[in-house]
């Protein structure tokens, strides 16, 4: 597949794990948004999320990037983000974007976005994946992206891991990354070239039902029915999450899940009774983000905040967690 006379360069994605420490390693902030691809070629900007879809509409800002560009194709990897009053990426914010094909003026005012980008695939006529991250983070910065809707991040070396971590809690940001400086893109693959850590533990979740609010949630959604897909591929329930939402959320998910109802649930395994009960089951189509403490022992998550729903994720790439 390409995208314009490029090919499809999907990204490449970090291992989750503790802050590696030593020399070699190139460290930056997690930031909490939406992973794109963005292509730039003869003043069109394409700009595919992790499920290969263009939603450059949905983000018109990023069409100002070929004058922001040498000439010739330019490929960037970076994350799309709302900021909040503070300044830090806001998940909750971007929501508002996320699913809105062609955003109205007054919606670009009020939450508009940026692009943090920080990685360079192709520049100059060439393709850069080979080339060490070192190399390519050289080349990103001389390109000078400094200022609004595209900004490059800063990247520390030197084992500063543990100052950036700490600033990351100072900041409210969501955790760090580490990057091989030696290592070359590996487009599409997880690897250990890569490795993040967040300050919180996130993950994506498949919604796979709902149970009726109560008091102030009334004829609305009180909770989600969670679920993944576990080593053999068989869909696990691993548990329900009632906070985080705001009654906007919950009044949009009952829109969204409304037209997914069925009559049984989509789950290859049984679920607790006590968590069934007053369930109305769904497709297991729609793909969320929860924050949460641990996981038990038979994969159910402790204490889960919802985040918001994913378009840029597919149900089957949602894997069960192992056992905290």
């Amino acid at each position: 597949m390409e995208v314009g006379s490029l090919p499809l360069l999907r990204p490449m994605l970090a291992t989750l794990g503790e802050l590696p420490a030593g020399g070699g390693w190139g460290y930056e902030f997690k930031w909490d948004g939406v992973r794109a691809i963005v292509y730039v070629e003869r003043g069109e900007v394409r700009v595919l999320s992790r499920n290969d879809r263009d939603v450059a509409a949905s983000y018109p800002e990023l069409r100002a990037l070929p004058r922001l560009l040498p000439a010739g194709p330019v490929v960037l990897d970076g994350e799309i983000v709302t900021l909040d009053g503070a300044g830090a990426p806001s998940f909750a914010r971007l929501q508002q974007r996320m699913h809105v094909r062609e955003p109205t003026p007054a919606l670009l005012k009020r939450v508009p976005v940026h692009l943090y980008a920080f990685d360079v695939l192709h520049l100059g006529g060439r393709s850069t994946v080979k080339r060490p991250y070192r190399e390519r983070r050289e080349l990103l910065d001389g390109l000078g992206l400094r200022d609004d809707p595209v900004r490059t991040p800063p990247c520390w070396a030197d084992d500063r891991g543990g100052d950036l971590m700490a600033a990351a809690a100072e900041q409210g940001l969501e955790g760090v990354v580490a990057k091989r400086l030696d290592s070359p893109y590996q487009p599409g693959v997880r690897s250990r070239l890569w490795i993040k850590t967040p300050r919180n533990a996130t993950r994506e979740v498949i919604v796979c039902g709902w149970t009726p609010g109560s008091g102030r949630r009334s004829g609305i959604i009180g909770a989600l029915l969670l679920g993944a897909y576990d080593e053999a591929g068989r869909l696990v329930y691993i548990g329900k999450v009632g906070t985080g939402f705001t009654n906007r959320m919950l009044v949009e998910l009952g829109e969204r899940l409304g037209p997914l109802r069925r009559a049984d649930p989509p789950f290859d395994g049984p679920v607790p009774r006590p968590d069934a009960r007053e369930a109305t089951w769904v497709q297991p189509r729609l793909v969320g983000d929860v924050e949460y403490r641990t996981v038990s022992p038979d994969r159910r998550l402790r204490h889960p905040s919802w985040r918001g729903l994913r378009a840029d994720k597919q149900p089957r790439e949602v894997a069960a967690a192992a056992p905290s």
